[in-house]
């Protein structure tokens, strides 16, 4: 393949400039938990107490949060936070759904998704979905923002912002800690996990790091394939980072650091899933034709930041970074016709197995089956090869300063990024015969889509909390400048030496946000704020960039052992937009956007904590939580649609994977040496299509209710016997119906582990 000249080669030269003349870059994503001991970096909150008093909805998970299950799976941690919609794919979250408050759950690419303050989506610009989503199990926090506040991350602010915070560097001096975790279970699970770091003295005012982070997860895969192959994964995950800082007595306190990230993903995952008989018969099962189906991803992240305290009333910070994601997933396409006219999707051949009957059998592959399709072959298989690359200079200062009785804390930011989407892919045709899959002719590379997506962006923004007596007024105003392309092969030029027109679109936006906070007693706030929505539309889309209003309202409440706040919300679309994928159905062009028009997502949020042992003075810890989301959605315009999600609309219909109600209750027991914590779910019914009124059959996603339980026993000082469960009543259910049938979700599972950190 032919390099692309487009300069996304340059980050590390770029970083060098950047730092030496203290260029700022965008975003003021922020980075890892301040209690690493280095420079508090450039955030919205510097911790969960800082929640208390922002202008808007944000939720923090800590470490504690995270280890307390031991997830990998990012829907359940997920479900801690209220708010969020997930739409449950692989039943091990290996490219989780996520929306919020009504964004589109679509592989998340209606949301931010960040890792220590850098842009995760392997093309943020040009193609948002994310076919990689960082492992849960190297993370020590997590962040939600939802309102005004998640306008300063960007460029999808529709309905807000995941940020993930990676372990840093410990705060250890002349000396190394770490932790090591081995844990093994059902389905062939495992994992093991080791990380290790510290700093050591290199002079008077300097200090030098390093850290050492090695995972491996993998599973034989709960689900049976008709042909006895595993349906599991196998995933390695690294990282390296190295620092030097210094204490600020012989100048500011300032620090640099480089992260290297190399990860790699064997999946044997399909989208083909089951009749609703053969769910009601055999849920877990696969059938013969998903045989070849198998996923390969690998991604690399590399980043440079530097961070300063210039003064006790200014703070600096910049990153240059590079990621890159090359992903080949083979599966399972569609079905060619009984006439050899036309190929039937898989999702009609699953909703009408009778009228279909002999294209359900070629997928079935029932014993004696040969196919008396077409010669070329009946089942055509996609080599779905894509590569990205996504780079850029981000950096922000902030700075402290008072006019008369009003204390500001203003923050600047902007953003240089570029990023590409290489789409090079073939289709392969298979005859179903005697219960194998014989490949009968293979397509040529590049003969099934040939095309080179990419975008070029600017962003700035400029935030101002100002604080006056009980009041705090959060202003803020987000610019993005955004140039992509796509340029369209043909499908006989491999080489691409014949060139091709390339379209080309330009978007310049403003996007203005205000958040309000009143704190009428010391353990009580008021707040409220209204923000726009946006997300740019693809490179080479007709469709214009979706938009919308969003307002909330709530209030907080916070003493030694109680939290709570209540929140309610309104995501008002001027213009809907939907993107077909290939998880997102079929019978559409795989990029191609479509506009809904109006729609308006409206709902409740509710999250509350406490501790029942320190209100009843025990001497023990026993946390209780609950989090609720209602929700409703529909459409305000009516129309007729070919992105398979929607179709034929009329104004009131309800948005389909959004159920009504959500809710999370949690309670555990905790001592220095024991713990045991249980974890409820209930996810009401939810509509697969559009429509109203009582769904029944496809339309109909049941509700569920799922339960978790964890332990944890000391064996000796910082040695831990841990075990879990999850789905412990092993409940069966229907995870959904996207893209093609029913897909069951993880059934019971049990782990036991052991951990030490020292």
């Amino acid at each position: 393949m032919p390099s692309p000249n487009f300069g996304l080669y340059r980050p590390w030269m770029l970083a060098g400039a950047a730092l030496a003349c203290a260029l700022p870059a965008s975003g003021l994503e922020p980075g890892p938990d301040p209690a690493s001991g280095g420079i508090e970096r450039i955030t919205i909150t510097a911790d969960r107490e800082g929640l208390f008093d922002i202008g808007g909805s944000v939720q923090r998970l800590d470490e504690a949060d995270l280890e307390r299950h031991a997830y990998s799976d990012p829907n359940r941690v997920l479900r801690l936070t209220p708010g969020v919609y997930l739409q449950e794919e692989d039943g091990a979250g290996l490219r989780p759904n996520i929306g919020i408050r009504g964004s589109g759950s679509d592989r998340s690419s209606r949301i931010t998704v960040m890792e220590d303050g850098v842009l995760m989506a392997p093309a943020p610009y040009s193609a948002p979905a994310a076919y990689y989503f960082p492992r849960l199990a190297r993370m020590t926090g997590l962040e939600l923002s939802k309102g005004p506040a998640s306008i300063v991350y960007g460029p999808l602010t529709t309905g807000g912002a995941l940020h993930l915070f990676g372990a840093p560097i410990p705060d250890t001096v002349e000396g190394l800690s770490g932790a090591l975790e081995l844990r093994a279970g059902d389905y062939g699970g495992s994992r093991l996990h080791a990380r290790a770091g510290g700093w050591r003295q290199a002079g008077a005012d300097l200090e030098v790091g390093g850290f050492l982070q090695l995972l491996d997860e993998r599973s034989d895969g709960f689900k049976a394939l008709d042909t006895d192959r595993g349906t599991g994964f196998d995933i390695q995950d690294g990282v390296v980072r190295l620092g030097v800082r210094t204490r600020g007595e012989r100048g500011p306190v300032q620090g640099l650091e480089f992260k290297l990230q190399s990860s790699s993903e064997v999946s044997d995952e399909t989208y083909l899933g089951l009749t609703l008989q053969d769910f009601a018969e055999q849920p877990f099962r696969r059938y013969r034709a998903s045989d070849r189906d198998r996923m390969l991803v690998d991604h690399q992240t590399m980043q440079l930041t530097y961070e300063a305290e210039l003064r006790s009333d200014l703070a600096f910070t910049a990153i240059a970074y590079e990621t890159r994601t090359w992903r080949q997933w083979y599966k399972l396409q569609d079905v060619r016709n009984r006439t050899d006219t036309s190929w039937l999707t898989l999702s009609s051949v699953l909703a009408s197995p009778t009228t279909f009957g002999e294209a359900y059998n070629a997928l079935v592959g029932a014993p004696g089956f040969v196919s008396a399709f077409s010669p070329a072959g009946e089942l055509r298989v996609r080599n779905n090869q894509r590569s990205y690359v996504s780079s850029g200079v981000q950096g922000a200062l902030d700075f402290s300063f008072a006019t008369g009785p009003a204390d500001h804390q203003l923050q600047v930011s902007l953003r240089r990024h570029e990023d590409y989407e290489d789409r090079f892919q073939n289709d392969d045709r298979y005859q179903m015969s005697n219960s194998r899959m014989v490949l009968r002719s293979a397509g040529a590379p590049g003969s099934q889509d040939n095309r080179f997506s990419s975008a070029e962006a600017w962003s700035a923004f400029v935030r101002d909390e100002i604080r006056w007596g009980d009041f705090i007024l959060s202003p803020g105003v987000r610019w993005e400048s955004i140039e992509s392309r796509q340029a369209m092969y043909a499908l006989t030029d491999p080489a691409r030496s014949g060139g091709a027109p390339a379209v080309l679109n330009r978007l310049d936006t403003v996007i203005p946000g205000l958040g309000a906070t009143f704190a009428p007693t010391q353990t009580l706030r008021v707040f409220a704020g209204v923000h726009k929505g946006f997300s740019p539309p693809a490179p080479g889309s007709l469709a214009d960039a979706e938009t919308s209003w969003n307002y909330e309202a709530g209030a907080r409440y916070q003493d030694a052992v109680v939290h709570a706040e209540i929140v309610v919300f309104a995501n008002e679309f001027d213009n809907l937009v939907g993107t077909c994928t290939s998880s997102s159905g079929e019978g559409c062009t795989i990029g191609d956007q479509f506009s809904g028009g109006q729609a308006s997502v409206r709902g409740l949020e509710v999250a509350a904590e406490a501790d029942v042992g320190d209100l009843l003075s025990q001497s023990f810890s026993a946390p209780v939580g609950l989090v609720y989301t209602l929700t409703e959605g529909k459409f305000g315009s009516s129309f007729s649609s070919s992105y398979s999600p929607w179709g034929q609309v009329a104004s009131g219909d309800l948005m389909p994977q959004m159920p009504r109600h959500q809710l999370t209750v949690t309670a555990g027991i905790e001592t220095e040496s024991a713990g045991v914590h249980l974890l409820i779910n209930y996810v009401s019914d939810a509509r697969s299509t559009v429509g109203r009124g009582r769904p029944i059959g496809t339309d109909l996603i049941e509700g569920r209710i799922l339960l978790d339980l964890s332990g944890r026993l000391e064996l000796f000082p910082g040695a831990f016997l841990t075990g879990s469960v999850t789905n412990l009543t092993d409940e069966v259910y229907n995870a959904g119906f996207r893209p093609a049938g029913a897909r069951p979700g993880s059934p019971r599972q049990i782990s036991v582990g052991l951990s030490y950190s020292f």
